[in-house]
């Protein structure tokens, strides 16, 4: 129930959490609370992290999570490992289209606007591939060992390998070695902003396989007390490891660098340690089943809102307050938006109606 729980609470940023604290904000009218709290809401420029910058990384992550018992299932149900290398490369395959299709301009059938490898989906795809392949043919030493090698190994190549016209080791947005790749390699069909995705394909792997090391915690036999115990420690350790590496290695969502996948990957440890803890160790269940109506249907929301602005909808209810809300408008029609999501996605729960890929 925490893994879905946590999925949920990550995509509830995306479907409405943002808009409403950016909707508090403009109807509190506080200089404090626009400072510490909805700059929080924002993505840095470059280097730097802030609260949303952690989005997409506890996404991959999550993915992770739940490889080891989707796996597990499958294996138990018949499926050899001839199944799940067709099941893996499906899933790929899907998620890859879909990312096309969300962030990439599939659906404008124009060339001239289609954009490659550009979105969250492909980018869970790619780290998928990359850890379901670990988890097939190695054990979990050799796991660890590929992950610390997919992070030296992004880390010697962005540091060594020289990039025409600006040398080796520069992190500029328009300077380094795996964006000079994707211009390199996509062409007219890379997605023309600063943000790298072939290369940092090697890093998304690390991602997803820190969630599939979680995940392996979880299905052992290990108490569950000290499942949590464990979580929260080796969140703390790869926190501070990656804040210690930004000294040589910054820390830059863009790129998805090594420091940022320690960084990130220690706070989502340390956020699946405190949910497990909370609602399958404690069994506090009650405050987290918003976030798990949301989680059971990740892709689908996820999908949807990036296909269709639920405010439009909302405003046929609440659009006509605005003439008494005033500064409150904004936040009320955010509010609205995300009721017309959940409600929709409470009706599949209630239906058992979930869409997987």
């Amino acid at each position: 129930m925490s893994i879905d729980a946590l999925r949920g609470f990550d995509m509830f940023w995306i479907i409405g959490g943002e808009r409403m604290v950016r909707g508090l904000d403009t109807g509190l009218k506080s200089p404090w609370f626009s400072d510490h709290v909805t700059r929080q809401m924002g993505h840095v420029p470059w280097e730097g992290f802030q609260f949303m910058d952690l989005i997409m990384p506890l996404f991959l992550f999550i993915s992770g999570v739940a490889m080891p018992f989707s796996f597990a299932k499958r294996l138990g149900s018949g499926n050899d490992q001839r199944g799940l290398y067709v099941h893996v490369a499906k899933r790929f395959v899907i998620l890859f289209v879909l990312g096309m299709v969300a962030q990439g301009n599939l659906l404008a059938y124009d060339l001239s606007k289609l954009h490659i490898y550009c979105n969250t989906l492909q980018a869970i795809a790619a780290g998928y591939l990359i850890a379901a392949l670990c988890l097939m043919n190695l054990r979990l030493v050799g796991q660890i060992a590929a992950a610390v090698g997919l992070l030296l190994g992004f880390w010697a190549l962005m540091a060594w390998v020289p990039v025409p016209g600006h040398g080796a080791g520069k992190l500029t947005p328009d300077g380094n070695l795996a964006i000079w790749l994707d211009h390199r390699i996509l062409g007219a069909f890379q997605d023309r902003t600063t943000y790298s995705w072939i290369l940092s394909s090697m890093n998304f792997g690390c991602t997803v396989l820190l969630g599939a090391f979680a995940g392996q915690l979880l299905r052992s036999s290990v108490q569950s007390w000290l499942k949590a115990v464990v979580l929260l420690t080796a969140g703390g350790a790869c926190f501070l490891v990656g804040l210690g590496w930004n000294q040589w290695f910054p820390i830059i969502k863009h790129l998805w660098t090594s420091s940022f996948v320690l960084y990130a990957g220690g706070m989502s440890l340390a956020l699946m340690g405190l949910f497990y803890l909370l609602i399958d160790v404690w069994g506090l269940r009650r405050w987290a089943f918003v976030f798990m109506v949301i989680g059971m249907n990740a892709i689908a929301v996820y999908m949807a809102n990036m296909l269709f602005d639920f405010r439009r909808i909302a405003d046929i209810f609440v659009g006509g307050l605005g003439k008494w809300t005033g500064s409150w408008q904004d936040l009320i029609r955010a509010m609205g938006g995300f009721a017309v999501v959940w409600l929709i996605l409470l009706y599949m729960y209630r239906k058992k109606t979930f869409v997987k890929v």
